[in-house]
């Protein structure tokens, strides 16, 4: 049996279609049609049902998928534990974070990591949501405040927190709502802060606060928000990283920190594989964090 052919197949069944999986592997959708096609010639048998719009394993397609997928990753675990002795970091090394983490941060060690080990071609993928290494193809990713998983090992980074800033030309009020310890206060939330969520911060004086915001704007992205706020149209909960320099220059005024434990970045890796060379030699760059950054922890 073709064991690349095999691999393309499992790839195709595990992301869901052509077309997700060539964007996956960032190989061309028609080489992996080609690729089952042969499998299927090989093996005698249809292993997908395509379809206009969405393609359906085959029950012959179920079963190879679920006999070999196990067997492919022990292969590839084969490779890897061969390439972790391998002195010089080589090959491809894919990397999911946090979007604002990947914009401030993550970017300037990317270029320097890139300038360091010119061999390792180094993919960043900015998003939100939780990655799975293994089924999203991924050597690393960085988590923010993660929960403890069995499968999951890694190195904290770096510690944040967050602050409630504005422009100069807002003020914080003084004065609380009648029948209630709670500043209201003009707000840009991101989407996923829940309605009726307060803000308790310490102020620079130890004072502690309560502030209710009170939605001007709602917006996707935490760039989006700092970007609102730089225009004045409310207040904001953001991440030191992401408004420091904001603070610093003056356009931005930090009314308080939240109170509570820092926040704490992680950087992981699937416990199941051994620690390839790429991957140490960018777990070692993330150690050189920007000055700036480590203040934070």
């Amino acid at each position: 049996m073709d064991l690349t052919a095999l691999a393309d197949f499992n790839a195709v069944a595990l992301y869901g279609g052509f077309g997700p999986a060539g964007r996956a592997l960032d190989r061309p959708k028609a080489t992996l049609s080609r690729r089952v096609a042969e499998l299927e010639e090989e093996l005698g048998v249809r292993l997908i049902e395509r379809g206009a719009r969405r393609m359906r394993l085959t029950e012959d397609g179920l079963v190879l998928h679920e006999r070999t997928r196990g067997l492919m990753a022990e292969l590839q675990e084969a490779g890897e534990a061969v390439a972790s002795r391998a002195p010089i970091a080589r090959g491809r090394l894919r990397i999911s974070a946090p979007i604002v983490f990947a914009h401030v941060v993550l970017c300037q060690i990317a270029a320097r990591f890139a300038l360091a080990f010119p061999q390792v071609e180094l993919e960043v993928v900015a998003e939100d949501r939780v990655v799975d290494p293994v089924d999203d193809g991924y050597d690393l990713v960085i988590r923010i405040d993660p929960p403890r998983d069995e499968l999951l090992v890694g190195r904290r980074i770096l510690a944040d927190e967050r602050l409630v800033v504005a422009t100069p030309t807002v003020s914080i009020p003084s004065t609380p709502a009648r029948g209630t310890a709670e500043l209201s206060v003009p707000a840009v939330l991101s989407t996923a802060t829940p309605s009726g969520a307060t803000w308790h911060i310490r102020t620079e004086s130890g004072d502690v606060r309560v502030l209710k915001p009170v939605p001007v704007l709602r917006l996707s992205s935490l760039l989006m928000v700092r970007e609102a706020v730089l225009t004045g149209v409310g207040a904001a909960l953001l991440p030191r990283l992401l408004v420091e320099q904001d603070v610093a220059a003056g356009r931005l005024v930090r009314w308080g920190t939240e109170q509570g434990a820092p926040v704490e970045i992680w950087a992981l890796y699937n416990s199941r594989r051994l620690l390839s060379a790429k991957v140490r030699a960018f777990l070692g760059v993330l150690q050189d964090l920007p000055a700036r950054a480590q203040r934070t922890g």
